[in-house]
């Protein structure tokens, strides 16, 4: 049998690649049993104040403490959430760089967008932290106080009854495409720059309808300045459990929540993302944290990063389907 010959420099050159082979995975290990080591940076996509940062501040907190590393919340507000995305996506994935980010950047804007600096599913999955859903949330003098009363009053008015935004492309703005798309109806969506300008039209009564967060209009209810139809989700919410979910209301499978992903950059070890999700996980179950979750509207999750993975790619089918729909395009 022919037996191949090898010079002394591809000898050496084999031998150095299954050294190489042997101590990646060891230097793995140690890196995943060392972690963390050095301070921990959590990225947020979206600007200080907001549910994003405040769920990124609560688990940073509950990490510094069992970890005794200090954690970092870098805000990166801006396009949509693209330009936090980005830098969590240029980041080395070590596991000393995390993004927290709602659906956006994760779910919806591969679909709105031609072009991206960063692919979504690339993002190595650590777990979901917590659903804040929406709520169908109307003006005081609106001549409707049930869903059936609000599709009804816009079959008889199609185009008249407008609904405000956080922009074009929000998920304010696909849950009104998405009510429109289920009820039949002809909403007029009316474009705002963020939150606070659409609620103050709302309040206003310039505007009819407004589809987003409890935790954001949750306090105008509570004044007696909005209206609250129904929930957009499957059950009610601990902060207004009188209001109907969408179901009850005559709408089953009307959803549409704000979530809030942890997520680290590509080439993140997965022992590293799974030694992550375990702490955060813990986080997530002490009475605190809880207790503050449920003050902001929402529930917490702790999902695995499998479970995470198959929860994004379903968000990613189901909100493309609202934009091929509704034609949506971010300008």
């Amino acid at each position: 049998m022919h037996r191949p010959q090898f010079t002394l420099f591809q000898c050496t050159r084999i031998l150095l690649l299954c050294a190489a082979a042997s101590f990646a995975p060891a230097a793995i290990a140690d890196a995943v049993s060392e972690y963390p080591k050095a301070p921990i940076r959590i990225i947020v996509n979206f600007p200080a104040g907001g549910t994003a940062d405040i769920l990124a501040r609560i688990v940073g907190q509950k990490l510094n403490e069992k970890w005794s590393q200090p954690v970092t919340i870098d805000n990166r507000a801006g396009a949509g959430g693209n330009i936090g995305a980005t830098a969590a996506y240029t980041a080395e994935g070590d596991g000393y760089t995390l993004l927290v980010s709602p659906p956006g950047p994760m779910a919806i804007n591969q679909s709105l967008f031609k072009t991206l600096p960063y692919d979504a599913q690339r993002f190595v999955p650590v777990t979901l932290l917590a659903m804040i859903p929406n709520v169908i949330t109307v003006r005081t003098d609106f001549p409707a106080n049930s869903v059936k009363e609000l599709i009804a009053y816009a079959k008889a008015n199609p185009g008249k009854v407008s609904y405000a935004s956080q922009g074009n492309g929000s998920t304010s703005h696909l849950s009104g495409q998405m009510l429109a798309n289920m009820a039949a109806i002809e909403l007029l969506h009316v474009p705002y720059k963020g939150e606070g300008p659409a609620l103050i039209d709302l309040v206003a009564n310039r505007v009819d309808l407004f589809i987003g967060n409890i935790s954001g209009v949750i306090k105008f209810r509570q004044d007696k300045k909005v209206k609250f139809l129904a929930m957009a989700s499957p059950g009610r919410s601990a902060v207004a459990s009188d209001v109907p979910s969408a179901a009850e209301a005559g709408l089953p499978g009307f959803e549409a929540s704000a979530w809030f992903a942890l997520v680290a950059p590509p080439g993140t070890p997965v022992a590293i993302a799974q030694k992550l999700q375990i702490a955060v996980a813990e986080a997530l179950k002490l009475p605190d944290v809880q207790q503050r979750v449920i003050a902001l509207g929402g529930e917490v999750a702790g999902h695995s990063p499998t479970a995470l993975t198959a929860f994004l790619a379903a968000e990613r089918v189901r909100w493309k389907r609202v934009i091929e729909a509704g034609n949506i395009t971010p300008d």
